[in-house]
């Protein structure tokens, strides 16, 4: 999301997936918090994220558990919590997940990554 937000290599993926595409809570927060870094104003950052449409998905125990779960197999990859909450919504929908991470490219949970540079 944030490869399309800011024109980075990799956001014509990303616009293409988006209509179909949805996100857990916690990395839509983490969009907004990188939005807010950069002194965009609340009132600018609600209407541009209304504008993509996009389902936020609410993270919930289940996630929670996989996120907890995953930590060990992603410690020595550097994942955040915040990767792992993707990953983990990854997991429940079993759709692929989307990043800019490289490093998400050794993973062998069972799931589709796709590295989008």
């Amino acid at each position: 999301m944030l490869a399309l937000v800011k024109g980075e290599p990799g956001m014509e993926t990303v616009a293409e997936i988006l209509p179909n595409a949805c996100m857990s809570a916690v990395n839509f927060s983490e969009v907004v918090a990188k939005l807010a870094e950069s002194a965009s104003s609340e009132n600018e950052i609600r209407e541009l994220l209304a504008g993509f449409n996009l389902l936020v998905v609410p993270f919930e125990q289940a996630q929670s558990y996989t996120a907890g779960w995953l930590r060990p197999i992603t410690k020595t990859l550097g994942l955040s919590f915040g990767d792992r909450a993707c990953l983990a919504l990854g997991l429940q929908l079993q759709c692929p997940v989307m990043t800019a991470d490289q490093a998400w490219a050794a993973l062998d949970i069972g799931l589709e990554i796709q590295v989008i540079r």
